[in-house]
C-alpha cells in the first residue's frame, strides 16, 4: 500500500531549492546507511538548524532493506521533532536508474528521487526521465535529473570517465522532461579517489591540489537556465586529516584527492542549491573505528567505537553547514 511523504513528516525539495537559491548557499545531501548516520544528519542539522536531504542509494536501500529504511527515516523526523528540531527534511533517492524503483519509493514515502539516466543517449535519457516526472508529480514528488557523466565509483554508481554537461542541452531536456532540478558534470566525481595524481599538482607543503572545477561551465548553464536549481554529485572534499586518521591506524588510502571547500563554497553562492556528500562521512566513520580499534584493541562493544565516530559525523557536518555550504541557520 502507497503511503504518502507527507504523512511521514517529510517535504520535497521545491521549497528548499526557492530559499537556497534566494539566500545564496546550498542544502546538503547526506548520505546515509545505518542508524549512527541517521543520528548524525538529525543532531548535525538540527543544532545547526540547517535544511536537509537525507538521501539512499538504491545500494544503501538493499543493504538496509527498504521496509526497515522507511520506518528508520520516519523515526528520524519524530527524533528530531522530539529534540525540538524544526528544520525541513526531505527523503531523497540518490541516483534511481530504473523508473521502477523510482516507483518504489515514491510508493514507500519518498519525497524526492532522482532518475540518472546519463549513461543512456540524449533522447533516451529525456525519455525515461519524463517517464519518472509524470509519475512522480502526480504525488507532489519533485525529480533530480542527471546531464553530463560523473568518474569515479561510489556504490551503484560506476564511470570510468567525466564527459562534463553541455550547455547547450540543458535547456531542452528541462523544457522536455519536466525536472525539478539538474545534476551537472563541472569536474566533481565519486568515491574518496576523485582525480587521479598525475591530474593533479602539488602545494609548497607537497600536498596534492586537485584541477579546478569547470565554473565556466557552470556560468553558461546558469545563462541557460536562469533561476533553475543545479545538483552538484561527488562533491566531498576528502578531508585530509581523516585521511591521515585512517592511514595513521592501519589503512591504505593514497593519493585521495577531494574537492576543495572553497571551490564547494563558491558553488553554493551560485544557482548550486544541493551539495551531495557521502564519502567524507564514510572517512570520518572509518578513521574513528580503526583508531578506538588501534587505541584500544580489547574493545568489542559496538556502542564503544560506533558512538564516537557518530559524535566526529556530528561535527564534521556541523562544519559543511557553517563554513561550507552556508545552510547553518537557514531552516
Amino acid at each position: 500500500m502507497a503511503v504518502s511523504f507527507n504523512s511521514l513528516g517529510f517535504v520535497n525539495t521545491r521549497e528548499m531549492f526557492k530559499k537556497a537559491f534566494e539566500g545564496s548557499y546550498a542544502v546538503p545531501a547526506y548520505n546515509f546507511n545505518n542508524m549512527e548516520q541517521i543520528q548524525a544528519i538529525i543532531n548535525a542539522c538540527g543544532k545547526s538548524k540547517s535544511p536537509v536531504i537525507m538521501q539512499v542509494s538504491s545500494g544503501a536501500r538493499k543493504y538496509a532493506n527498504d521496509i526497515l529504511l522507511r520506518y528508520m527515516a520516519q523515526g528520524a523526523v519524530q527524533m528530531a521533532r522530539s529534540a525540538g528540531y524544526t528544520m525541513p527534511i526531505a527523503l531523497h533517492l540518490d541516483h534511481g536508474d530504473t523508473f521502477e524503483l523510482c516507483v518504489s519509493c515514491i510508493e514507500s514515502g519518498f519525497s524526492s528521487v532522482m532518475i540518472d539516466g546519463s549513461h543512456h543517449p540524449y533522447d533516451k535519457n529525456v525519455e525515461l526521465t519524463r517517464k519518472v516526472v509524470d509519475y512522480a508529480h502526480k504525488y507532489d514528488v519533485t525529480v533530480e535529473g542527471e546531464l553530463g557523466v560523473l568518474s569515479g565509483i561510489e556504490d551503484d554508481v560506476q564511470a570510468a570517465k567525466s564527459i562534463y554537461t553541455q550547455p547547450d542541452q540543458v535547456e531542452d531536456f528541462v523544457k522536455k522532461t519536466g525536472v525539478d532540478s539538474l545534476a551537472i558534470s563541472i569536474g566533481t566525481s565519486h568515491g574518496a579517489y576523485k582525480f587521479k595524481p598525475e591530474q593533479c599538482t602539488k602545494n609548497e607543503e607537497g600536498v596534492l591540489v586537485p584541477p579546478p572545477l569547470r565554473f565556466d561551465i557552470l556560468d553558461e548553464i546558469e545563462k541557460k537556465i536562469p533561476g533553475f536549481p543545479i545538483v552538484l554529485h561527488g562533491a566531498s572534499s576528502v578531508l585530509p586529516e581523516y585521511v591521515a586518521m585512517i592511514n595513521a591506524n592501519g589503512g591504505r588510502l593514497k593519493a585521495a584527492v577531494g574537492i576543495p571547500a572553497e571551490q564547494l563554497r563558491r558553488a553554493a553562492r551560485s544557482s548550486v542549491c544541493k551539495i551531495n556528500i557521502d564519502s567524507d562521512g564514510r572517512l570520518v566513520l572509518t578513521a574513528v573505528v580503526r583508531k578506538v580499534f588501534n587505541e584500544q584493541p580489547q574493545e568489542f562493544d559496538p556502542r564503544k567505537y560506533l558512538g564516537p565516530a557518530r559524535d566526529e559525523l556530528v561535527k564534521m557536518m556541523i562544519e559543511k553547514n557553517e563554513n561550507v555550504l552556508g545552510s547553518a541557520g537557514k531552516a
